[in-house]
């Protein structure tokens, strides 16, 4: 009885105080991954929505650049002229003094400034168009290149997120599979399951390096055989003015599918005006194109 009396059953559950402090490490780790997954989907349907109903950039009909004729004399222009390397603009000017890059589309009966290329499934000029993404059914171009880029990050990190979910669940699925636990419907589904969030998420990171690599040197996949072609890429402004003209200078809005006041002023603007050189009757439309923010 002595015996019994000095030992102390209680003292060991001193030791659960430590079970205790584990168990709100865990508590904690559901709460923050159940956080960062649905903020990542939200974040993910919002740029899809954002890049499917935003106008990637158009052409205002019977556009023309909007060009002093000092600065052309002298070779610069307030607008134009930012989006090119200052060491490659002496030499971007031709000796009569008309801007080159400046074409016409046949199919649009318009003129095209620098970058624009016409989409023949949206039929229509678009304004430096990267592609047009047949998951989107839009074009992706200067207005809703961000969106398109964050979807794509957004995208990559919930299929890793559903991986990893995955991931116990799949490799229990051998041992299901060979003591017939489960029936072949259930084994079929945690199979493709797994197998279709990884290879989206393989795709999407190769996807989402060319991207980056592709914005980092301001250029569009359609530009990158020209760009092959030249000893320096002449929009190429440096890495982080190149990713400004795309995301913005605020970082807050970084990774929202949201642009800053201040670059939605730097967007194509239509305005109406005559031509100094040559009046006439009719009023034409003349665009402002401020590249210096957006790089179109």
């Amino acid at each position: 009885m002595v015996c019994c009396r000095r030992v102390n059953p209680f003292r060991f559950c001193s030791g659960l105080r430590f079970l205790g402090y584990s168990m709100i490490l865990l508590v904690a780790a559901v709460v923050a991954l159940s956080y960062y997954a649905v903020v990542v989907l939200v974040l993910l349907i919002w740029s899809y929505v954002m890049v499917v109903i935003k106008d990637p950039g158009s052409v205002p009909e019977n556009w023309r650049p909007f060009l002093d004729e000092e600065n052309v004399e002298v070779g610069t222009s307030g607008t134009l002229s930012d989006i090119i390397a200052p060491e490659l603009r002496a030499s971007s000017w031709s000796s009569s003094g008309r801007r080159p890059d400046i074409s016409y589309c046949s199919r649009c009966q318009n003129n095209k400034p620098p970058r624009c290329h016409h989409c023949s499934v949206c039929q229509r000029c678009v304004l430096k168009m990267d592609h047009h993404c047949v998951w989107v059914v839009n074009c992706v171009g200067a207005r809703n290149y961000k969106f398109f880029l964050l979807f794509l990050v957004y995208t990559f990190l919930e299929t890793c997120v559903d991986t990893i979910v995955l991931l116990p669940r799949f490799i229990r699925f051998f041992q299901d599979a060979k003591i017939h636990s489960i029936s072949p419907g259930n084994l079929a589904v945690v199979f493709l399951a797994f197998v279709l969030n990884l290879a989206f998420a393989l795709s999407l990171l190769c996807f989402l390096i060319m991207h980056t690599s592709l914005l980092l040197s301001n250029t569009t996949t359609i530009e990158v055989y020209e760009k092959r072609q030249l000893p320096r890429w002449k929009y190429d402004l440096g890495k982080k003015k190149n990713f400004e003209q795309v995301f913005g200078t605020h970082r807050a809005l970084w990774f929202l599918p949201l642009y800053s006041p201040r670059i939605c002023r730097t967007f194509p603007s239509s305005r109406v005006s005559t031509s100094r050189r040559a009046p006439t009757k009719t009023t034409t439309v003349n665009t402002r194109f401020s590249l210096s923010g957006h790089g179109l």
